[in-house]
């Protein structure tokens, strides 16, 4: 049997799996506007392993696999042996035998790479201290849908040079696009925390103006991220300079997009009048993580189907029950 596919960051897939999936997103997500049933995965099982809290991932993946035919268990670690030591790669041969696909919302990316090593089916990156792989897929949605294709263009991201900054970093090198980052003094980019092929795709300015300038789209996220709350108050201060605001909108493209993953701190990394402004498309944003991530579960355990939406799965799937 091939090696199963996973996805765990964004680099695992190539650009012409992105165009797939791109393209997959946008006519599932028209199918479920007409209010059309598109069942490919009836009798497919989706297990939900959660570590981090979380309202869009857990929503999204739940409603999404529900949507197209399946089901969806949720397990925090708190509720299984995983909380009683159970080793990650003894929960990954009994899961993955009980499931057809797992996603994982947890702390240091090796603990999902372990469980992926160890796992018959696919496995998805619902979010690590290092990357967030899905969010970056539905923010790529977002923006072709509102401006189309990002090839050639200009994202800037402004505030912490967290897990959402290093899976732009990498979609920027794998989709042919720019990133312009800004950072306070002492939270940089890491390359090598971000898993950079290199530095063509990317520059990094000390002014968060000189960062937003021309840009055709500005993203920020939390000062503060999960696992990180005992250094808020330093971080609060370290990173007043670096709200994203009407004037740094103002120096971006003139028809430049703003997002952000959410939660949000209306005052902190961005002004209420920015999120809530008219360039804002943090709704279609959240949404389109359930569109996007049904799109990739359909490729995890089908392979590709025919533009109709024929599930007959082609020889490039991945999943299966049975294996040695």
């Amino acid at each position: 049997m091939d090696r199963v596919k996973h996805f765990l960051q964004f680099k695992d897939f190539t650009r012409a799996e992105f165009d797939y999936l791109l393209e997959r997103a946008r006519w599932i997500k028209a199918e479920f506007k007409a209010y059309r049933k598109y069942w490919p995965l009836s009798d497919r099982t989706l297990v939900m392993i959660f570590e981090k809290a979380s309202t869009r991932t857990r929503l999204s993946f739940e409603a999404g696999m529900q949507q197209l035919g399946g089901s969806a268990i949720y397990l925090n670690s708190r509720d299984s042996q995983l909380h009683r030591g159970e080793s990650v790669e003894d929960a990954a041969q009994v899961i993955s035998r009980m499931s057809d696909v797992v996603m994982i919302r947890t702390f240091e990316q090796v603990i999902i790479e372990r469980f992926a090593a160890n796992s018959r089916v696919p496995v998805i990156n619902g979010l690590t201290n290092e990357y967030h792989p899905c969010q970056i897929l539905a923010d790529i949605f977002t923006f072709i849908e509102h401006r189309g294709p990002i090839q050639g263009r200009t994202v800037a991201w402004i505030g912490d040079s967290n897990n959402v900054c290093n899976t732009w970093l990498q979609a920027a090198e794998v989709l042919d696009f720019k990133v312009q980052v800004s950072t306070p003094p002492g939270y940089e980019v890491a390359a090598e925390r971000a898993g950079l092929f290199g530095c063509e795709h990317f520059e990094q300015f000390a002014d968060p103006m000189d960062a937003a300038r021309g840009a055709d789209l500005v993203t920020t996220d939390v000062w503060t991220s999960m696992g990180f709350e005992a250094e808020n108050e330093t971080r609060r201060s370290a990173f007043a300079a670096w709200q994203v605001d009407l004037e740094m909108m103002r120096v971006a493209h003139p028809q430049a997009l703003f997002m952000h993953c959410l939660p949000v701190h209306r005052g902190e990394e961005v002004a209420a009048a920015v999120i809530d402004g008219p360039r804002s498309v943090v709704w279609d944003e959240a949404e389109n993580r359930m569109h996007t991530q049904k799109a990739l579960l359909e490729y995890l355990l089908l392979g590709r189907v025919d533009a109709s939406g024929g599930a007959a799965p082609s020889p490039e799937s991945s999943s299966s029950r049975e294996m040695p």
